[in-house]
């Protein structure tokens, strides 16, 4: 499973990206966590406001910090 943030790398996106390994992990799934800072890759998913969460290639949040409940639901 890949699970992708994107987003600058501001403290929502990293806390966005510590909230999906930590789903994966309660999950029993093994997931590489992408961060994508390039904002012509992160347009290029049509999310306009960040972060963004995606896994495997399917976009599933834009703009907000899921908890690590709401991912272990996505995933």
């Amino acid at each position: 499973m890949i699970i992708k943030i994107l987003g600058s790398g501001c403290k929502k996106c990293v806390a966005l990206g510590e909230n999906a390994k930590a789903a994966a992990a309660a999950a029993g799934k093994e997931a590489e966590i992408v961060k994508v800072i390039d904002f012509a890759e992160i347009a290029a998913y049509g999310v306009m406001s960040t972060p963004g969460l995606v896994v495997d290639e399917k976009v599933v949040s834009t703009g907000k910090v899921l908890s690590a409940e709401e991912i272990g639901k996505l995933i």
